[in-house]
């Protein structure tokens, strides 16, 4: 028997159907009016009927039961109404099929309340309002009898939610499918439709809600541009050691503020960033420890200028102190913030970072931003001083000392060849 469903997915969604149909994980990272909740619907409508499992059920999630049942339950029973012998509970937000197979809408507002169920399939929208106990505590033993599959679906909200926390795991995942649909790319929305929504949310939340952006909300963004580029290059990613060459060490001092340090590799013209480590109200001996600790061979370390610094008791500067410990410190060359700044937007696109190790180097560059002077109506030249800057003034730290090596290296080989010339 032949069952026609009204729905016809535009080009953008039928390649995702066929996509979700290879992965047991995926993470749909989608503008606004994408028709996002329209794909999950019918992505567990063909689930159920297809399912060779006894009694198969599945489930849509979404933030609150009031959002299940204004935006999801009338799209369910409008794509499943020419199936025969359907039967549809309002009370439960449940459809169920002449096969056995079930689909219920749900909400994640008391996940002690799903406790219990066995899922052969869910989706979950508008992740970035989901508590992490669901997922963690309730869906994955749900799924974990049937080896059912699970969605991940919504827009980006900011980095301090678990759809980011999960959009970083996808990234360098082989067994995640991990798709962005940006308004830009699709053209599903009115190219004068989204000036006008521009006009009306300006740049950052339009960034945010129509070009899927995790750092549209986050005003004076320095790096935001960067790592976007680097993500849709797929830079960020799983990044090995490879043990042929030395790992390095780039390094940003403080006591009460932040240490932070930066492991990377060059290899060729690009630098491998496999690594990141930050502690604070520790002495240098901890962090010779952490170094000596790494399973990888250690190459140089590079450190800030203030490393010349004499303390007051001993007499010794920093740098003399670390030697002591061995830890054997190039200085990176000291230059205005703005020089760094551009010495590092300069470097971000010849690295690969990777998602795992560093998320918290990534999470920082995506944060680090300028405040904006409502008085001057205009962005301050200084970034803001925060829990980003730590990890940003190591990779300033990075790319001067690099820079720097670079440089004397070019020198010696010059002088080289004129004594050479000489003789």
């Amino acid at each position: 028997m032949q069952v026609t469903i009204p729905y016809t997915p535009r080009k953008a969604q039928a390649y995702i159907h066929e996509q979700l149909d290879k992965f047991r994980y995926s993470l749909l990272c989608c503008h606004r009016r994408f028709g996002k909740t329209v794909l999950c619907i019918n992505h567990l409508i063909k689930a159920a009927m297809t399912s060779k499992n006894h009694q198969p059920r599945y489930a849509y999630i979404a933030p609150t039961y009031s959002q299940a049942k204004k935006i999801a339950y009338d799209y369910l029973v409008h794509f499943t109404k020419n199936i025969p012998g359907m039967k549809y509970n309002q009370t439960e937000l449940r459809a169920d099929f002449i096969n056995g197979a079930r689909i219920t809408l749900l909400s994640s507002e008391n996940p002690d309340s799903l406790r219990g169920i066995y899922l052969d399939g869910c989706i979950i929208d508008e992740t970035a309002q989901i508590n992490s106990e669901l997922i963690n505590e309730v869906i994955t033993p749900a799924l974990s009898d049937r080896k059912g599959f699970m969605c991940l679906v919504g827009t980006p909200k900011g980095m301090a939610n678990l759809f980011y926390d999960y959009y970083q795991k996808a990234q360098g995942d082989p067994n995640w499918f991990l798709h962005i649909a940006k308004a830009s790319d699709t053209k599903i929305v009115d190219q004068d439709e989204l000036a006008a929504a521009l006009a009306v949310m300006g740049p950052q939340k339009y960034e945010q809600e129509f070009e899927c952006s995790f750092i549209g909300n986050i005003q004076g963004s320095i790096y935001g541009e960067a790592i976007a580029s680097l993500e849709d290059k797929k830079q960020i990613t799983r990044v090995p050691v490879d043990p042929s060459y030395p790992v390095n060490v780039a390094w940003d001092l403080g006591y009460n503020d932040a240490t932070s340090l930066i492991f990377f590799q060059q290899i060729g013209h690009m630098i491998h960033i496999v690594d990141c480590y930050e502690n604070n109200n520790e002495a240098l001996p901890h962090y010779a420890t952490v170094i000596k600790e790494k399973d990888y061979v250690i190459g140089q370390n590079y450190g800030p200028h203030d490393l010349e610094q004499h303390d007051f008791t001993t007499g010794k500067t920093r740098r003399e102190v670390a030697y002591q410990m061995g830890l054997r410190f190039k200085i990176a060359a000291r230059m205005p913030i703005e020089d760094g700044i551009h010495a590092v937007k300069m470097l971000l696109p010849r690295c690969l970072i990777d998602v795992d190790n560093c998320s918290k180097l990534i999470n920082a560059l995506r944060h680090y931003h300028r405040k904006f002077s409502d008085k001057e109506r205009t962005y301050k030249i200084k970034p803001v001083h925060d829990w980003s800057s730590h990890f940003c003034d190591s990779l300033r730290t990075l790319a001067t000392g690099i820079q720097e090596n670079k440089f004397n290296q070019n020198k010696r080989q010059q002088t080289a060849e004129t004594n050479y010339k000489v003789l």
